[in-house]
């Protein structure tokens, strides 16, 4: 696997530094709200080309079992983007929450997916909201898109919602991290500092293919919240 250093920037990184400086003249909220509404990410799902069903095969097929083999019966996805890849999974769980930071994108998600008493979608920034508690948060794609400020703010907010585990994003064979403003994007190994996850519960490799598999290493992977801080 190649190092980070070695490997091509994304769609993702191209579009944003085009953009760089009125993006940055903006704060989070209408930093994502701006991705949204230009789709930024240039692809068939407005989440990005990450969220395309051809990116998310593996993920569709081997998430219910992992949700089932670790008890979770309610679920926070923050974020939810457009629900496009999860809305034809049966994930087996009890309640799902989707939440975005996007409000334009939870009315869509609302008037299209909600389902009374066991789907519903919020209004949520992962970094300061006060957030449901969970049996597990799903936040993919997520965190790479944050600074390591506010992946710390993040983190500190997951450990108050008392939700027991978090299934995020981490590229395994990654060697080292770096920052960059909330909004643009690069790839983290979770597991390096200045994060310095232990070891997860489990791993879900994703079968990346983008960028002619530079980033095959990318997966979700399950921590137990209270073991992150």
């Amino acid at each position: 696997m190649a190092f980070m250093d070695e490997r091509p920037i994304t769609l993702a990184q191209r579009n944003y530094r085009r953009d760089a400086e009125v993006l940055e003249r903006m704060n989070p909220r209408e930093r994502f709200t701006h991705i949204f509404r230009s789709n930024l990410w240039s692809s068939g799902s407005v989440s990005g080309p990450g969220s395309e069903l051809a990116q998310t095969r593996q993920l569709c097929a081997g998430l219910p079992e992992l949700l089932s083999r670790f008890g979770v019966r309610t679920l926070l996805d923050l974020p939810c983007g457009d629900f496009g890849w999860l809305s034809g999974v049966d994930l087996g769980v009890e309640r799902y929450i989707g939440a975005d930071i996007v409000a334009e994108l939870v009315e869509q998600n609302t008037q299209r997916y909600a389902s009374a008493g066991k789907r519903e979608f919020r209004v949520l920034d992962l970094t300061a909201d006060p957030l449901p508690e969970a049996d597990a948060v799903l936040c993919r794609d997520c965190l790479v898109h944050l600074s390591f400020e506010d992946i710390g703010q993040a983190l500190r907010n997951l450990r108050r919602s008392g939700s027991r585990y978090l299934l995020t994003t981490t590229f395994v064979e990654l060697t080292a991290n770096t920052d960059i403003p909330t909004g643009n994007w690069r790839p983290l190994n979770l597991r390096l500092a200045p994060f310095g996850f232990p070891e997860p519960l489990a791993i879900l490799v994703e079968g990346c293919t983008e960028e002619d598999g530079a980033y095959a290493d990318k997966a979700l992977a399950l921590w137990s919240i209270s073991e992150l801080l």
